[in-house]
């Protein structure tokens, strides 16, 4: 199993946790990813397949104090803030400037 946290655009966003399963995990963030916009997803999955994954996912919440990492960030709403995440959808590869030296070496050695 692995934890998504969903973080949307409303102004009482909780950023909440969820498990997916391998294989729904796998669908929903591609080729190594761990950043996917749901928008994103539908357009590559389409409504009904997308929902079929994420349905099940909704009755699984992790209280954050027991979760075992986060693996993928899924966001809600941000279609309009795209810019500010990176083009691969991968958190090693956010901008330089947007994150403090001790990341910067972190990210870079796990490039």
């Amino acid at each position: 199993m692995k934890n998504i946290q969903i973080i949307d655009g409303a102004e009482n966003a909780t950023f909440s946790l969820f498990q997916a399963t391998d294989e729904e995990f796998a669908d929903l963030f591609m080729d190594g990813t761990d950043i996917e916009l749901i928008e994103d997803v539908i357009v590559r999955l389409g409504d009904d397949r997308a929902t079929e994954i994420l349905t099940p996912i909704w009755d699984r919440p992790v209280l954050k104090r027991d979760a075992n990492g986060i693996h993928g960030t899924l966001f809600y709403d941000w279609a309009g803030r795209r810019q500010h995440l990176p083009v691969t959808k991968r958190e090693v590869d956010l901008d330089e400037w947007s994150i403090n030296e001790a990341q910067r070496s972190l990210f870079q050695s796990k490039r």
